[in-house]
């Protein structure tokens, strides 16, 4: 899927940025001192990131990407990257971001990379969720030889992202039960339709 999106992305961007390894490795380390990765050390969101490592590890170990996937991103012919925009206390991206690596594994022409959002604005509003919302975590699927940008997903799958918002601004739910609602959903669902739709973008 082609964009019209004028892209920020340089290449020292990329060589910049961390693999998937050494961005949880940040995070847990930071954690460790009782930091988060913007240093914005709230209680809340040193609690998002211990339930993050929880919920990443997990998926490392139990995710499973769909034989269909697998298929599409075995196709990929010319090299790409995939960059990612997230934080550690990003609770989508503890949900989404272990899939993205596995699928990303399948092929040896893509390389997954991942920054911080905070420590690259400019990247994060070129590719605001509805124009105006810096919701995390976004994938952006690169030419690794020309940067051109073939194709953006997330912060969530499509209908899912309905569905919390509307719960949010429910004053019968409110925020803090669409978001429990929300990662009930995502054990459920197993990555599947994150997969689904990131795949869709590859084609």
């Amino acid at each position: 899927m082609s964009t019209t999106i004028i892209s920020p992305i340089t290449q020292n961007v990329i060589d910049e940025a961390y693999s998937y390894s050494t961005f949880n490795s940040i995070v847990e380390k930071l954690f460790e001192r009782e930091e988060v990765t913007d240093q914005n050390n709230t209680e809340s969101n040193l609690n998002y990131t211990k339930l993050n490592l929880q919920r990443t590890s997990r998926w490392d170990k139990r995710g499973k990407i769909l034989p269909e996937v697998e298929a599409i991103v075995q196709g990929i012919e010319r090299p790409q990257n995939w960059l990612v925009i997230t934080e550690g206390w990003c609770g989508d991206s503890a949900q989404i971001l272990p899939f993205i690596n596995k699928m990303a594994e399948l092929n040896p022409l893509v390389e997954l990379k991942v920054i911080l959002r905070n420590e690259y604005p400019e990247i994060m509003d070129a590719f605001l969720t509805d124009g105006i919302s810096r919701s995390i975590p976004k994938v952006i699927v690169l030419d690794t030889e020309t940067l051109e940008v073939l194709g953006d997903w997330g912060p969530r799958p499509e209908e899912t992202q309905k569905t919390y918002l509307a719960e949010k601004v429910n004053p019968e739910i409110g925020g803090k039960e669409a978001a429990k609602n929300l990662h009930i959903w995502y054990a459920k669902d197993k990555g599947i339709t994150s997969q689904l739709e990131f795949a869709e973008i590859l084609k």
